[in-house]
């Protein structure tokens, strides 16, 4: 059975050993677990990869944080994470400590993972967008230790944000800075500027490292996700089943050594950590880090760079295939395949990026609790079946080309009745086993829990069997109410408790409505208080006095007499969204 946790020790609590020990040696005893740690693997790689290029920062980054961009080899890397891991002992920061980071994708972000996880530190990114609501929810949730995050992006200081909700973070020691001198500002934290080690830094870390080394079942990252619950889970994973999950993302777009990555997503969930910075990390490739979406930016980084590997979302891809003036000004002969996900793909999107370009449109389905579903070029050659269909692993008489389709085990479930399914064509849950799958969240004694009585993950999501051998699943439904913009999470009912604060509303339900750009955006239905009124606007003032991401802000307002429900009062949500409007 898997649980989270470990053996006799409250679940949220324990930052080493959160995978049980049977479960431990089960894995190891197959060989899908061993004793390598991130830190290690990145060690082993600056040993083997020396002076090459490691990682580049995003081409636009002045914009960004006031500062020009890097580029620095793989020992250059080594010296500024050690030089970054012994300011952060300094400032008090050891094994099982929550660093809470809000930083752009930079070679800082990636520094800070790679410092804290030499000293046995616990990283947990936040989204940029995130403002003092969310950031106080999750330091609270996670009793961030320190903060790290810079003193400007864009037009705005989120450390002078943090410091100014310090107050209402009472486990939190120190805000800290970091990047380049001319990036330090007042803003009354702490400012580290990237340098190389000294030998003194090198000495304490190398010493920690020895007197207290790291062990694979250590928690390394809190990552966030939004549910049906409200607010926010920490989902909590170790050395262990990172390594294991990057199988799967490493072997579909079979990523190596000569590979040079793009990374346009967020680095704080599965699509960038699982996706981008685990394969370079343990591949040895190169990294260009990219943000925010900047199409310019991003295609002229492909060009410069000569990527030959990146992910992109589908309303992109799908753009792109249909702008014809836009393909003439930008050199895509690097690349050799694309990665995409987070929504369903359309084959005419999938079939044309093949026929017209001779690249491979990697669909992905993943999560950050554990789910990965990939249907590669070798598995999948039929661009069609690649974007309805994924790989049903342990398919009689059916073998995949990744590693990983021998260590994941899959069922789908009636939600009503609970029985497995077994034929093709009736909708059920995605449940799914195996070495990739996270320990817990954070505080998960209060949550419901994610597992069923066998151990397996309940994804929530509806998918059916298909294939004239019942070995593909075909996605069916999200099996939550969960909104996907920009491939950024938002859960409705966090949105909807803040809403039904607002004086004129009685009653309130927030959907997403489909968008051929963003994938989803915010709608909220409300039903309004007897002579009251509302208008859109009103209603984005009054949440952006709560200071809640931007991207979370209805975009439609819909005002009814009465929500609709069914026989027994259940809110059918379905009624609310508007038509998908994308072209087929």
């Amino acid at each position: 059975m898997i649980h989270s946790g470990r053996e006799g020790e409250p679940e949220g609590k324990a930052t080493r050993g959160l995978h049980p020990r049977h479960r431990v040696d089960d894995y190891l005893r197959r060989g899908w677990w061993t004793a390598q740690t991130l830190d290690q693997t990145f060690r082993d790689q600056v040993a083997a990869r020396g002076d090459a290029t490691a990682l580049v920062d995003p081409a636009n980054r002045r914009a960004l944080v006031g500062s020009d961009p890097r580029r620095v080899s793989w020992n250059e890397l080594e010296s500024e994470v050690t030089h970054l891991a012994a300011r952060l002992l300094e400032h008090g920061i050891g094994r099982g400590d929550v660093i809470g980071v809000q930083l752009p994708n930079s070679i800082e972000l990636v520094e800070v993972y790679l410092a804290a996880w030499s000293i046995g530190a616990i990283v947990s990114p936040l989204a940029m967008q995130y403002r003092e609501h969310e950031v106080v929810t999750m330091a609270n949730k996670a009793n961030f230790a320190v903060m790290i995050t810079t003193t400007e992006f864009g037009d705005r200081s989120p450390a002078a944000d943090v410091l100014a909700a310090r107050d209402r973070m009472p486990a939190l020691r120190s805000v800290l800075t970091i990047g380049a001198a001319e990036e330090a500002a007042d803003a009354g934290g702490s400012h580290i500027v990237p340098a190389p080690a000294t030998e003194r830094d090198r000495a304490r870390i190398e010493s920690r490292r020895a007197a207290d080394p790291n062990e694979p079942n250590d928690c390394v990252t809190i990552c966030w996700t939004s549910g049906t619950e409200g607010e926010p889970k920490g989902v909590r994973r170790t050395h262990f089943d990172w390594i294991a999950f990057s199988v799967a993302t490493i072997d579909a777009p079979r990523v190596t050594v000569a590979d040079i990555l793009l990374n346009p997503f967020p680095m704080i969930n599965m699509a960038a950590i699982c996706g981008m910075l685990l394969p370079w990390l343990l591949t040895g490739a190169t990294l260009v880090q990219h943000h925010p979406f900047d199409a310019a930016t991003f295609f002229g980084q492909i060009a410069t760079e000569r990527v030959t590997y990146t992910i992109a979302p589908p309303a992109l891809l799908w753009m792109l295939l249909h702008n014809d003036e836009l393909l003439s000004k930008i050199d895509l002969s690097s690349l050799t395949r694309i990665g995409s996900g987070s929504a369903p793909l359309q084959p005419a999107m999938v079939r044309g990026w093949q026929e017209r370009f001779g690249l491979g449109v990697i669909n992905f389905f993943g999560s950050n609790e554990g789910v990965a579903l990939l249907s590669s070029p070798e598995d999948f050659p039929d661009p069609d079946d690649r974007a309805r269909y994924f790989p049903r692993y342990g398919a009689s008489g059916v073998t995949w080309s990744s590693r990983f389709a021998g260590r994941v085990d899959v069922k789908l479930v009636d939600v009503e009745t609970g029985v497995e399914i077994t034929e093709a064509g009736r909708p059920g849950e995605l449940r799914i086993a195996g070495p990739n799958v996270f320990p817990g969240y954070v505080d998960g004694e209060n949550l419901t829990s994610p597992f069923d009585d066998e151990g397996y993950l309940k994804t929530g999501d509806i998918f059916e069997i298909a294939g004239d051998r019942n070995q593909f699943l075909r996605y069916v439904d999200r099996g939550k109410d969960l909104i996907i913009r920009g491939g950024m999470n938002i859960a409705p009912a966090e949105l909807e408790g803040i809403i039904a604060e607002h004086p004129a509303v009685a009653e309130v339900a927030v959907v997403g409505d489909p968008d051929e750009v963003l994938g989803e955006r915010v709608a909220a239905v409300v039903v309004l208080r007897p002579g009251a009124e509302l208008a859109l606007a009103e209603l984005v003032s009054f949440l952006r006095e709560r200071k809640i991401a931007s991207f979370k802000l209805p975009e439609r307002l819909e005002v009814r007499d009465l929500l609709p429900r069914n026989a027994v009062g259940k809110l059918l949500k379905r009624e609310l969204r508007t038509r998908p409007t994308l072209t087929q």
